[in-house]
């Protein structure tokens, strides 16, 4: 009996069609070959050839991965278009240090899937039904060959928060900090956060408007901010900001140079922080930063950056930084301990997004209040990014001492005194203030919509969302690019005109110094 299953297994095998052999015997059958004799020149049944035969239009539009010949699924339109918007979710998860194991993926691939089966028109479902999409293994191998995922996705622990290792970790890095002698002033944490610097609370109008406005979907533009602080709360370092657009025409508008912006400017068509680039910002701006700021104080030139498993926290990161620079040691946190120990989500990424938000309500009621414009008309064609750099740099330098050391009273209890504690909550909330300037502009809302724009940037994006994040990164892309090459191609008429009047004058001096010339030579001749 084994014996059989094994002859079945074995000649299953063999029946396996390569993607080349499928669209031969199509060009065959389309050049007037019966089925029945492809059968037989194939020594495949007649109604696999007859398969093969029924879904041509997708065999023939397919595109096997670089490295496969085998392909024993289609992979459809359908497929193509998740695994782009898979990597695009990838890319946040990456980008919020998550933990990505091939279950997680796979469980979003299937939702992703099943998402642009309802968008996907009913003549087309049919076909795409045909074969449910499992995502398997075999399907999540390949497809970490055909993105380059392998790298840098994780297997073994579990996602979820390990408050064991956490408790564990607490004790190690106090007898750390005893051992080499740490002080607050000296311990730094960085960490990465995305920003929709043009989205706003749910229930606003402004946001009913836009869902009115075709291609115009501002709320899913994102840049990625690593911010970084001391546990002592008073030397913040320039935010590193990454965009997904290297020269964007508000910097044209507005005269910025990029080297004198509050923050350390970087772009990828993805907006998101790299290890070259993060390499650049601690070699660049954290590094010299902070050897001013402890010279300044009179300290001992060391410090302790204390980073999570993100992958542009590389864990020998000590061997890209300068030599000038060593005094700077880099601690990880364990897996899966960020949302448990990380200063800089405890509060101070939250608070610093609140911030945002108030400053962003203040500009848009100044502007209204003193112009015509209404806030549809200065949120569509007057708030860019320019302006979001300037609300940037108000809400960092908002956050206050009192957050950013309170932040770390679950690693590093010790550095906390009893009476920020008490002090830590103010007279009136952020929240308070924004929904006070929403209602002065005739907006309708509520503290709790406030919270609920902050909850959303952890939250798990949508199909939908994720659709218009890409479609955002390449809009905006492809307008640099078309700005870029208009500015260096178009020569206006004006300047043809004076080129052309330039080049008369030098001929003209030219033909005039060569028959001098010529004349002195036929003097000096004769």
């Amino acid at each position: 009996m084994d014996r059989k299953k094994v002859c079945k297994k074995s000649s299953a095998k063999k029946k396996m069609m390569s993607i080349e052999l499928k669209r031969e015997i199509i060009e065959k059958h389309e050049q007037g070959v019966r089925v029945v004799d492809l059968s037989r020149q194939y020594g495949r049944s007649t109604s696999m050839i007859c398969s093969v035969l029924k879904r041509k239009e997708s065999i023939k539009s397919v595109t096997p991965a670089k490295g496969l010949t085998i392909i024993s699924k289609l992979r459809t339109t359908l497929h193509e278009n998740m695994e782009k918007l898979l990597m695009v979710w990838v890319t946040e998860k990456q980008l919020q240090g998550d933990t990505l194991t091939q279950t997680i993926i796979c469980e979003k691939a299937r939702a992703i899937y099943g998402d642009l089966l309802k968008q996907t028109p009913q003549t087309s479902i049919d076909e795409a039904s045909e074969e449910s999409f499992k995502a398997s293994r075999g399907w999540f191998e390949n497809f970490k060959k055909r993105s380059g995922i392998h790298s840098v996705v994780r297997h073994g622990e579990a996602a979820s928060s390990d408050m064991k290792a956490a408790e564990d970790y607490i004790k190690t890095f106090s007898d750390l900090i005893k051992a080499q002698g740490y002080i607050s002033q000296q311990v730094f944490n960085c960490d990465e956060t995305g920003l929709f610097w043009k989205k706003m609370p749910n229930r606003t109008y402004i946001t009913a408007e836009e869902k009115m406005m075709p291609g115009h979907k501002p709320m899913k533009d994102r840049l990625t901010l690593a911010l970084c602080a001391n546990a002592s709360g008073d030397c913040k370092i320039k935010p590193l900001l990454v965009y997904h657009s290297e020269n964007p025409r508000a910097f044209k508008s507005h005269k910025i140079l990029k080297e004198k912006l509050q923050v350390m400017w970087r772009s990828n068509p993805k907006a998101w922080v790299t290890r070259k680039f993060f390499v650049e910002w601690v070699n660049l701006v954290f590094g010299p930063t902070v050897k001013k700021y402890l010279q300044e104080n009179n300290l001992p030139v060391q410090a302790l950056l204390i980073l999570d498993n993100a992958p542009a926290h590389p864990p020998n990161l000590e061997d890209d930084i300068l030599e000038e620079l060593k005094f700077i040691k880099v601690l990880y946190l364990p897996p899966n301990t960020t949302p448990i120990l990380q200063p800089m989500d405890q509060q101070v990424i939250s608070n610093f997004k609140k911030l945002y938000t108030k400053h962003l309500f203040r500009r848009c009621f100044e502007v209204t209040e003193s112009t015509n414009l209404t806030l549809r008309e200065f949120w569509k064609d007057h708030f860019n990014i320019a302006i979001c750099l300037q609300i940037i740099d108000q809400a960092w330098l908002g956050v206050t001492t009192k957050t950013l050391t309170s932040a770390w009273k679950k690693l590093w209890p010790e550095a906390v005194a009893e009476r920020i504690y008490e002090e830590l909550e103010p007279g009136v909330s952020v929240e308070e203030e924004i929904v006070s300037l929403g209602k002065s502009m005739g907006l309708e809302m509520e503290e709790r919509d406030v919270n609920e724009l902050i909850e959303e940037y952890t939250q798990e994006l949508t199909t939908e969302e994720i659709q218009e994040l890409q479609s955002q990164q390449h809009t905006e892309v492809m307008q640099e690019i078309g700005f870029e090459e208009s500015e260096e191609e178009v020569i206006s008429t004006s300047e043809i005109k004076e080129i052309l009047g330039m080049w008369e004058s030098v001929s003209q001096f030219v033909e005039k110094n060569t028959q001098k010339k010529l004349q002195q030579v036929v003097h000096l001749t004769f």
